[in-house]
């Protein structure tokens, strides 16, 4: 099963709760109201690399982390890039 596709397949059931996506912002400095939206964008785009560890998503893309459950689809975190 290639894991990649099953993420972008599903981006449409993403969600995040109100704590994690003041996470998400805080660690990224972003400046948006919609922070799923943004996560969207980010990982349907051409340059993510997408992995799957045990029960998470790991979306690797534009020097920044996005964590996601592989189950429940939450957008547990997100993070900058070494």
């Amino acid at each position: 099963m290639n894991t990649d596709n099953e993420l972008l397949e599903n981006l449409d059931k993403l969600h995040t709760t109100e704590l994690g996506a003041e996470r998400i912002k805080r660690n990224l400095s972003l400046d948006t109201a919609d922070v799923v939206d943004w996560c969207k964008t980010k990982t349907n785009s051409a340059n993510a690399v997408i992995t799957r560890k045990g029960k998470n998503w790991y979306v690797n893309v534009d020097h920044c982390i996005i964590t996601v459950n592989a189950y429940s689809y939450t957008i547990i975190t997100a993070h900058k890039g070494k």
